[in-house]
């Protein structure tokens, strides 16, 4: 059974960067979209980047857009979420998954904090 493995995550001041991954135990190809989800603190998990196996095609939450880049190496089952300009907001358990999610799939997530 395929797993996804999450890391990265960090405390960083507002403005810097963090990149994520995403570390699929199996073959990432069999997904055909997968995705970046974060939990904020009080609030329901969200999607924040998707990235489509066919095209490599990119969607973004407003939220992030222009500040978050989505990517995957299906070679070596990897994702990737690269933030710039991170904002507190952006404060958040961080997972990856398949969209729509699996809940065999769902990892531990990786805790990002931007705090000064």
């Amino acid at each position: 059974q395929v797993q996804f493995v999450e890391s990265g995550g960090g405390l960083v001041q507002p403005g810097e960067s963090l990149r994520l991954s995403c570390a699929a135990s199996g073959s990432m190809s069999d997904f055909a979209v997968t995705a970046w989800y974060r939990q904020r603190p009080g609030m329901q998990r969200e999607v924040v980047a998707r990235i489509y196996r066919s095209n490599g095609l990119t969607l973004y939450a407003d939220s992030v857009k222009g500040r978050f880049t989505i990517s995957r190496n299906n070679a070596n089952n990897m994702m990737y979420l690269e933030m710039n300009s991170l904002k507190p907001e952006d404060t958040a358990v961080y997972y990856c998954n398949s969209l729509p999610y699996r809940a065999s799939l769902w990892g531990q997530g990786t805790q990002v904090t931007v705090s000064s």
